[in-house]
């Protein structure tokens, strides 16, 4: 993993949404290795996407996100109407630990897992970073479902800049958040790329890039 920190990118600017050749590099890119890459113009379409991918009555779980926030989905779950059975909302309205932790292990096989990532790159490699790795199962092998929703913002060049954008813009912003939120801070503890899916295991990665900057 060292080697992604050799070389330091200057003068980045992690807010800016890249222009429309980076795009359509990166959404061909992922097609090439075996993700569903989806373009949307707005957190709306990409809502509305989300609604048309997952069908009534199948199980749902997500990770903690900001895009998800920002796009509007944590309002469609709180409210109930959606159809889905949401295994994230089981798990906080149960009060006893070891049914608690019983109902995390076996959310980890949900039809549908919905979350962000924190840079996809113009080759078509997406990194996520975490602190307590909860989300990390799913993504690699568990739910045959993914759908990741990702401002246009987080694309980079390659991993190189994509470890860069981790340190220097991501981890910075989500430890103010948790200090704000829960008292204290976050740590970088496992790191997971998707280089590419395996289509011998018959998943669907969807990858939904908007044309917004949605989260950090």
């Amino acid at each position: 993993m060292q080697v992604y920190y050799k070389y330091k990118i200057k003068n980045m600017n992690y807010k800016n949404i890249h222009d429309n050749d980076s795009i359509e590099k990166t959404l061909s890119s992922l097609n090439k290795n075996n993700f569903i890459a989806i373009e949307v113009k707005t957190r709306e379409e990409a809502l509305a996407k989300i609604m048309d991918l997952i069908p009534k009555g199948a199980s749902v779980m997500n990770g903690a996100s900001e895009t998800l926030r920002e796009i509007g989905y944590m309002d469609i779950l709180k409210g109930g109407t959606h159809g889905w059975n949401n295994l994230h909302d089981a798990i906080l309205a149960e009060k006893d630990p070891g049914k608690q932790s019983e109902l995390r292990r076996r959310s980890v096989v949900s039809d549908y897992y919905v979350g962000s990532a924190h840079a996809v790159t113009e080759d078509g490699q997406i990194l996520f970073a975490s602190n307590t790795g909860s989300q990390l199962s799913h993504l690699v092998y568990t739910s045959p479902n993914i759908i990741l929703v990702i401002g246009a913002q987080k694309i980079v060049a390659n991993i190189t800049e994509a470890f860069d954008r981790l340190e220097k813009h991501i981890i910075p912003l989500e430890d103010e958040r948790m200090k704000k939120v829960y008292g204290y801070g976050t740590s970088h503890t496992k790191t997971v790329i998707l280089h590419k899916e395996n289509p011998a295991l018959g998943r669907k990665v969807n990858v939904i890039i908007v044309k917004e900057a949605l989260g950090f």
